[in-house]
């Protein structure tokens, strides 16, 4: 029987010379900086392969002779400088003119909460697309200087590492991670100890460390439950992303939004804004309510305060996507809390209130009452959002309600490949700074064809080569014998980076519709294995080790590609991470996304395939019905009757495959890439560049959210509180009355006018106590649409007279030509309302 296995890691010391080597490896500039990644793998680049492409790791490992050997080395040093002087750079360079004009560094800081982040394979703290949208955003505030702080958690697991066993089964393997080898570094105090921080959770009190990250010219603040006062159970609640039940899941939640909040202060920091990025961290908004009262402000007022600097992004039109809990939870999990917030307890679970349920706690419900500014991802979603969560407002139109909308984008610099940065490096210099010009990115056009392709083939080999590792790898853990392996990886293997290519990668929740591609089995054989057009598929992503149907279409799509019409045709690669996803974007040359209209919120998957070249071939939802031009990728229109969605969309999107995507890549004899491709490939990448890069996407929260939002906090807390106190107290005064408020019209108006006549408007208003000052009265000028819907397209406020016990409010309005329509509306105006609507109430006459 074999002894013990034992281990040493003999670690280097850094000469001199490559002092900082160790400075770099722990800023996650690397992330996105190519120059910087490049220094660790060329020292040792299977060493850097090895340690996942982590360089904290690396500099454990790496040999002492090859750290040596090349502080002695003028080409490495040169490259070793080169890369330090543009790090100096980048963190010398501020805060861009442009966020100036909203957000003023020596004043403002945004203080940002999410439950995951994306920033690169080596950090192991996301799943999804919510963490690289939040990792994106982050390095996007650091490239605009915007001041700004993340807060997140620290993960002992993370989220599970897949492999797909013999029989297309996904396996989630958990990892226990080794903290020292994250580029994160615990926060200390004065005296050098660790910043521990407490939380109530039920019965008991938890500690939490601090960690830090450094990601460009911004810091990530990281929670870590797993400190040795806690108990062994509490030690566990941020052991892993989405793992447990209900329970783990709100106890989480109170540490990312309590305890984060409570590390913001602890660390002397003082938010001007708090964006809660979905709503897992909206239990902040509690805590910063508790400190209010405990300011000596009533529940109210508090609660006015917090709302008026908070900006709440919903990023998900599914109903299971939304965190609801249960009232006992709430009073279980919060029950040292609830005492100190200075209100009922029937008004604190009317913050989280929706209309599904009498014992329903909505995290979506608290983060929107407890904020004045929000958003859904995209035009659609925002849209799709105000109609779900119209409750929250319940009189006003789901059009007219607050939450607005900033479509995502994707951090061009991480996600770019190489080659093109090289070459925009040498043929468009400043290229860097001007990635929010459309009219820049013209010059695409001027790359010459040989280029263009001999880059798009590039990538595309760096693709087969990842891909063909890992389904090697996969085979032959699982048995397979070494003929199925050479049969399953032929296409693969022959490096034909002529041969089209489609990818398709992404959470596999059943709502995104993986499989619908393989709804007509021959005839997507019919087109991968055209001799002439020739064509592979690889499908990539994980399901939740809870979601049974993402799992079976994984199944399914396994089963399917050992079968021998698609052996060596379609692949349905395991671990799908940063890494895989980088390769999949910049080598695939169409991007497939085919969600149940309307449920893709966003999407960014495509935006970063198009930013690179490739064409899309997606249903019109999310991102892509606001990116397609007709000239820049494919479109899928949605299908209204879900009797025959599934059928009529997997028809187009095969149609669109076969009888144009094929022939258009083939059309010039021989090879793929022909010049009609091309002109397809490079609209793409000059009309998304500029469009949906997270440069954009964080300037529109910066001038439409962040400036806004600590313009509105600093009015309401000026002059000791004083108009978020009248403010508060006023809504309350009208929420009390506003149920015996009324309109009636004095008069029926004429429908028919001659040229030069006015038409007079008058209404009887009762108020029930409230003042014209608190009531506005409005005539919406619009026109009906074929279905009769009417469609707003102005509005004119109406003045108001008193006559005896009630007021009169009036306009002579001069109509415009032709046939018009108009509808008048009350609502309560106050001008410290972060949005007019926000009250939720309006009469319509």
């Amino acid at each position: 029987m074999p002894g013990t296995t034992f281990s040493l890691e003999l670690r280097p010391n850094i000469p001199p010379a490559l002092a900082r080597l160790e400075q770099i490896a722990c800023d996650l500039m690397y992330s996105w900086d190519r120059d910087i990644r490049g220094v660790f793998w060329r020292l040792d680049h299977e060493l850097w392969r090895a340690c996942g492409n982590n360089p904290k790791l690396f500099l454990r490992r790496v040999a002492q002779s090859t750290l040596e050997a090349a502080s002695r080395d003028p080409d490495f040093l040169e490259d070793y400088n080169r890369a330090l002087s543009a790090y100096d750079s980048y963190h010398a360079a501020g805060t861009r003119h442009e966020v100036l004009e909203h957000l003023d560094p020596a004043k403002d800081l945004v203080a940002y909460f999410c439950a995951e982040f994306g920033l690169h394979e080596s950090l192991q703290i996301y799943s999804g697309g919510l963490g690289i949208l939040a990792g994106d955003h982050c390095k996007a505030a650091s490239d605009l200087g915007v001041p700004f702080v993340a807060i997140g958690l620290l993960y002992r697991q993370g989220y599970f590492q897949q492999r797909i066993d013999s029989l297309g089964r996904q396996n989630a393997l958990n990892v226990r991670t080794n903290f020292d080898e994250l580029p994160v570094s615990p926060v200390k105090t004065v005296d050098g100890s660790e910043l521990l921080i407490q939380v109530s959770i039920a019965d008991r009190e938890v500690w939490l460390r601090v960690w830090r990250a450094q990601v460009g010219q911004i810091d990530l603040y990281l929670l870590d439950s797993d400190v040795p006062d806690n108990s062994e159970e509490d030690r566990q609640i941020t052991y892993q992303l989405y793992g447990g039940n209900s329970d783990t899941r709100i106890q989480q939640e109170i540490v990312l939004g309590v305890g984060g909040a409570r590390a913001v202060q602890a660390l002397g920091l003082k938010p001007t804004v708090w964006h809660i990025n979905e709503g897992h961290a909206a239990f902040l908004i509690l805590e910063r309510v508790r400190e209010q009262v405990q300011a000596g402000f009533d529940f109210e007022t508090a609660l006015e305060l917090v709302a008026s600097g908070t900006v709440f992004t919903t990023h998900t039109p599914v109903p299971a996507g939304h965190d609801i809990f249960n009232h006992a939870q709430l009073k279980w999990f919060f029950q040292r809390m609830l005492p100190q917030l200075g209100a009922s307890e029937d008004q604190l679970m009317a913050l989280g209130a929706d209309p599904h349920g009498a014992n329903r706690f909505n995290m979506t419900s608290l983060a929107l009452r407890g904020s004045r500014f929000h958003n859904g991802v995209s035009r659609i979603h925002g849209g799709v959002a105000s109609s779900m969560e119209r409750y929250v407002y319940p009189e006003v139109p789901p059009e007219d309600n607050p939450i607005s909308y900033v479509t995502n984008g994707v951090h061009l610099f991480s996600f770019l490949g190489r080659a093109w940065s090289q070459l925009f490096h040498d043929q468009f210099r400043g290229w860097r700074k001007e990635i929010l010009s459309t009219e820049y990115w013209n010059r695409i056009d001027d790359i010459p064809d040989h280029l263009f392709i001999s880059i798009r083939q590039r990538l595309k080999r760096d693709l087969f080569e990842d891909v063909l590792e890992r389904v090697e790898r996969q085979h032959q853990r699982n048995g397979m014998s070494e003929h199925v392996i050479a049969e399953a990886t032929r296409s693969l293997r022959t490096m034909d980076t002529s041969m089209l290519v489609f990818g398709f990668a992404r959470r596999f929740a059943t709502y995104k519709r993986a499989t619908l591609i393989l709804s007509d089995p021959a005839r997507l054989s019919r087109m991968l294995n055209n001799p002439e057009r020739p064509a592979i598929l690889i499908f990539a992503g994980k399901a939740h080790p809870s979601d049974q149907p993402g799992q079976a279409l994984i199944r399914t799509i396994y089963e399917m590609s050992l079968k021998p019409e698609f052996i060596g045709r379609l692949f349905m690669v395991e671990g799908y991470d940063i890494a895989l996803a980088r390769n999949l974007v910049q080598g695939c040359d169409v991007w497939l996304n085919n969600p149940e209209y309307p449920l893709e919120a966003s999407g960014t998957s495509g935006q970063k395939a198009g930013i690179n070249g490739a064409l899309n071939v997606s249903v019109l939802d999310g991102w892509w019905a606001e990116g397609y031009d007709g000239s820049n990728g494919f479109a899928v229109e949605p299908v209204s009757d879900p009797n025959v969605r599934d059928a009529e969309e997997a028809r187009q999107m095969l149609d669109i495959l076969e009888h144009q995507v094929q022939p258009l890549y083939y059309s010039a004899p021989g090879v793929g890439y022909a010049p009609k491709w091309l002109r397809l490939s490079r609209n793409a990448m000059k009309t998304l560049i500029p469009r949906f890069n997270s440069g954009r996407q964080v300037m529109d929260y910066v001038s439409g959210f962040y400036g806004p939002a600590a313009r509105q906090a600093a009015r309401l807390s000026a002059d000791d509180s004083a108009i978020a106190r009248e403010l508060s107290a006023w809504k309350q005064r009208v929420r009390e009355r506003w149920s015996g408020v009324s309109l009636q019209l004095l008069e029926v108006p004429p429908s028919t006018l001659s040229a030069g006549q006015t038409l007079p408007l008058r209404i009887a208003a009762q108020l029930n106590g409230l003042s014209p000052d608190d009531v506005a009265v409005e005539c919406v000028i619009g026109r009906l649409d074929g279905s009769q819907r009417f469609l707003p397209k102005s509005s004119l406020m109406m003045t108001a007279q008193a006559e005896g016990d009630r007021y009169v409010y009036s306009i002579d309005l001069e109509p415009l030509a032709g046939l018009q329509h108009y509808r008048l509306r009350a609502y309560p105006g106050h001008s410290a309302l972060a949005h007019r609507f926000g009250m939720g109430l309006m009469i319509w006459l």
